[in-house]
């Protein structure tokens, strides 16, 4: 699959944000964004997190990268536009008994001062923001010189990167917005980050498992904002047409044999190096 980088000249971003917003507040994203639990601890890693730290997990959802950097003890912040989805965050951490601070927060407007943070991280968030460039800017911004910005972002060819061109078959994305999935390619990192961060991109899996090809849609087009959205807005054929559609993709990457569903999501493990 190939994205397309288009101009995001004479956009409408806060019209875009806005039908955003209700869209990851549709659904209940919890139920599927804590089974990524595993992403979230492994990009701390790659970061070498470290309990000195300051950290601020951006566009958080609910709060993978928040949890894994509570858990090692570092001063956590943080922050999402979508305050239904920072509600599961404070369960998760009062159930740990993990002291994070919370905050409803825009990343393309972060609210804090200039390299305020050690590391800033974000687990498949900020690359659904509108205006990629402000986003990278700003996580850019209040890094530290010598600080680090982990990202997880789906890339193009993976199950996800395909998922979305399946729904792009059904539900066009407004003209001319850039692609999430750029943030998924190395080389358009490159050009976010330029010459103010050094980045280093490695291709990882996160491995899909559930009941079976049927229970991954009835999940996901229950709560995953997206795909919820996506099926409210077709007509019984054109549901009955997207679920066809996507059951085959489902079928195409399983890899069990047992009828349940396993497969394989890639996506890219980012760690940019803020330069002085």
């Amino acid at each position: 699959m190939t994205v397309q980088e288009k101009p995001a000249t004479a956009m409408d971003f806060a019209a875009i944000k806005s039908k955003q917003q209700a869209t990851w507040s549709s659904g209940d994203y919890a139920l599927i964004g804590n089974t990524l639990q595993i992403v979230g601890e492994t990009l701390a890693e790659a970061v070498d997190l470290r309990a000195t730290h300051r950290v601020l997990d951006v566009a958080a959802g609910s709060g993978n990268a928040t949890m894994a950097a509570a858990r090692r003890f570092a001063e956590v912040v943080s922050t999402d536009y979508v305050g239904r989805l920072l509600e599961n965050g404070r369960a998760r951490a009062k159930a740990n008994g993990f002291n994070v601070t919370f905050r409803e927060a825009d990343a393309e407007a972060l609210p804090f001062d200039d390299a305020h943070f050690d590391i800033v991280l974000s687990t498949y968030g900020v690359m659904f923001t509108p205006d990629q460039e402000k986003a990278a800017s700003e996580m850019l911004r209040v890094c530290k010189p010598g600080g680090r910005i982990g990202l997880a972002n789906w890339t193009p060819e993976g199950f996800i990167g395909q998922l979305f061109k399946v729904i792009g078959k059904y539900v066009a994305p407004p003209p001319g917005l850039k692609s999430p999935l750029l943030w998924g390619t190395p080389q358009h990192l490159e050009a976010l980050f330029g010459k103010k961060a050094a980045v280093k991109a490695t291709k990882q899996n996160f491995v899909f498992r559930y009941r079976s090809p049927a229970h991954w849609v009835e999940m996901f087009r229950a709560y995953y904002g997206p795909v919820h959205k996506a099926f409210a807005g077709l007509d019984a054929g054109g549901q009955a047409g997207l679920e066809a559609d996507i059951l085959a993709l489902l079928q195409r990457i399983n890899t069990a044999r047992d009828g349940s569903f396993v497969a394989p999501g890639e996506y890219l493990e980012v760690v940019a190096t803020r330069q002085a």
